[in-house]
């Protein structure tokens, strides 16, 4: 496979309508100001993937700005033929899935309501690819079961792995469903030992499972040798020891040894192969002494093709030379680019390729026949290249000597700028900038913005991501004021124009920013923050594991306890029927925002979640706008 000296052919960009005609197309206003519909509006194409013999494309695709999202079936070697179109009357698409060469599993999501309660619940469908035939829902009379697809079996067109809860005793089962007449055989059933997380070899036989030991609080991981019945303990984890340790996937060439990305001892992670039968592990087989590593990087017949990390970016370091040939000749092609091969054919005759980067939201290509490269389309058209702002990575010294690596978008036009630090939620996750809606919104109106993997990330070594256990509100705080302080110490922003805005673990910090002493914002906008530290801590009992595991290290500011010390305004947003971080964390807030008469607004987004895929076209446009006219007015930013 010579990629690299092969011509490729210009680019084509298709625009076609469900019925195959030429869409109009809605143009940018002209002027300097990005408009806000370029952010607000949902993705015009979320995913494409193709079949395993190559022959069909399947593109989520958006009829309007809202979303409502159609399947478009197209045939890759002639995007212009007329589509076959799948779609359903209030079925709010989210992802498809190819279970055979005609069959499609469908993602959706729906409103379900509860007595006088709400929430967004996923749903999955199969239908055929052809557009015959009627929509076929799993399990359709047992809504309680869920459907998790495990594996797709492809040695069997007629049946997958799922896993699910048949007999609604809240412990999931595996069983094979055959997506073509809805029937299901019992492969498993989990017990109170082993409960979920189960793995598949190469064969479709489950080998790796887990389950929680409530006599040591604890979560035991288990897997089996080949033909064997016998479940072995291989590692329990334990909420006092915050060692990862996870099962990466089966190795094809000795099926009695499973990858791991663990630390053993070491303050990163790496990648080992365990055996199960002798019980010993190999040398590291991958790892960097400044980041984790991510995982374990397979082809579909479970060859091991390389290793992944995050650096800056996503990153690959591959073992299989003819991948690291077809990677290192995708690469000129979208220069500064992260390139990534999403879909394949069987035979590669056949690549879906996405790129993305700081100023590229997502675009999507074909190549077909090793030889022809067509453009399908980009996740946001109206944000192009030349209106979005760089992003730099960077490291700056926190006021203890710690060591902080941040993201900072750059606006258009000559320093200083008003300044915005974004912080990430979670805590347990890091920042991973390829292209950030929220942080070019805001560059494109002017503002710089600093997004700081704090302590009490993740992805940095258990080291940087324990220094943050109790320090909530405190040394967690200081990082992101050093962030703050850092852009001034650049000139890149000046000390009386500073502001924070975050969501989830992001709106915590903006509220416990928005009470310190001595400090140094103008104003903060707090989205779907925790509050209060003793209700975030009682609805980890719902997680046994979570309650050991990361109730101990939520220590530190309560915001709702000190409302009164709030000496800037803020702007306080929520969902309605967030799942995660209850809307009461703000109500609360908010209440006594009001009796000590503080400087604030309260928004309420109508039917939002906590997630970003519920965050929809009339709640982003409702958040974007408030939190424009909060920076720039209210603040005083502008």
């Amino acid at each position: 496979m010579k990629f690299a000296t092969l011509s490729f052919f210009a680019l084509a960009v298709i625009g076609l309508s469900a019925s195959g005609e030429a869409r109009e197309t809605t143009t940018m206003p002209s002027s300097e100001k990005v408009s806000l519909d370029a952010f607000t509006m949902m993705p015009l194409i979320r995913s494409v993937s193709v079949s395993d013999d190559g022959k069909k494309l399947a593109i989520l695709r958006a009829t309007s700005k809202e979303g409502d999202y159609i399947i478009e079936i197209r045939n890759p070697h002639n995007l212009s033929e007329k589509p076959i179109v799948l779609g359903a009357d209030k079925m709010m698409v989210s992802g498809v899935v190819w279970l055979n060469n005609n069959k499609l599993g469908v993602m959706f999501r729906q409103i379900l309501k509860d007595g006088a309660s709400k929430f967004w619940t996923n749903k999955f469908a199969i239908i055929s690819a052809d557009g015959k035939g009627s929509w076929l829902i799993p399990f359709k009379d047992e809504p309680r079961a869920g459907f998790s697809l495990i594996d797709r079996l492809p040695d069997n067109d007629n049946e997958v792995l799922v896993e699910t809860d048949l007999n609604r005793n809240y412990i999931p089962d595996v069983v094979r469903f055959n997506i073509n007449t809805g029937r299901s055989v019992t492969v498993m059933r989990g017990s109170t030992k082993i409960s979920g997380g189960f793995i598949s070899d190469h064969d479709g036989d489950i080998r790796a499972a887990q389950g929680w030991n409530f006599a040591d609080n604890a979560i035991d991981l288990f897997a089996r040798e080949k033909n064997s019945e016998e479940w072995k303990l291989i590692k329990q984890i334990s909420p006092k020891s915050r060692e990862s340790y996870s099962f990466a996937g089966f190795s094809v060439e000795n099926p009695n040894e499973i990858y791991v990305n663990a630390n053993l001892g070491n303050d990163k992670t790496g990648i080992y192969l365990y055996n199960i039968k002798t019980g010993t592990y190999s040398e590291r087989l991958f790892g960097l002494e400044n980041v984790d590593a991510d995982g374990v990087i397979f082809d579909r017949n479970g060859k091991t093709l390389g290793f992944s990390y995050t650096n800056k970016h996503p990153e690959r370091y591959f073992v299989d030379d003819k991948e690291q040939a077809l990677y290192d000749a995708l690469a000129p092609l979208f220069k500064d680019k992260f390139v990534s091969i999403i879909s394949r054919s069987n035979d590669d005759n056949v690549l879906v390729v996405r790129t993305t980067s700081a100023k590229d939201s997502g675009s999507f290509y074909v190549i077909t026949d090793k030889k022809s490269l067509e453009k399908i389309g980009e996740r946001l058209p109206f944000l192009q290249e030349d209106i979005l702002s760089s992003v730099k990575y960077v490291s700056y010294t926190a006021r203890d000597g710690r060591k902080i690596n941040a993201y900072v978008t750059l606006p258009k036009g000559k320093a200083p700028f008003p300044a915005v630090v974004l912080p990430h939620g979670g805590p347990w996750v890091r920042d991973t900038i390829l292209f950030d809606e929220w942080a070019q919104l805001l560059a494109s109106n002017g503002y710089v913005v600093i997004q700081p993997n704090y302590r009490g990330s993740t992805g940095y070594g258990i080291e940087h991501w324990t220094a943050g256990d109790e320090n909530w509100g405190l040394k967690m705080q200081d990082d992101l004021d050093d962030a703050a302080l850092f852009l001034v110490e650049k000139g890149l922003a000046t000390k009386d124009k500073l502001a924070m805005f975050g969501w989830s673990y992001g709106g915590y910090a903006a509220f416990a920013a928005s009470m310190r002493d001595n400090n140094i914002y103008q104003c903060t906008v707090a989205g779907a923050g925790v509050s209060d530290l003793s209700r975030i801590n009682a609805t980890l009992n719902d997680s046994r594991y979570l309650s050991r595991l990361q109730r101990p290290t939520i220590k530190g500011i309560s915001p709702l306890e000190q409302v009164e010390k709030v000496n800037v305004p803020i702007l306080v947003i929520h969902g309605d029927i967030d799942s995660r971080v209850p809307v009461e964390h703000s109500r609360a807030f908010v209440k006594k925002l009001e009796e000590y008469k503080k400087d604030y607004k309260y928004v309420e987004l109508k039917d939002a979640d906590h997630f970003s895929d519920t965050l929809f076209y009339n709640h982003k446009t409702i958040l974007y706008t408030e939190l424009l006219n909060w920076l720039d007015n209210k603040c005083g930013l502008k």
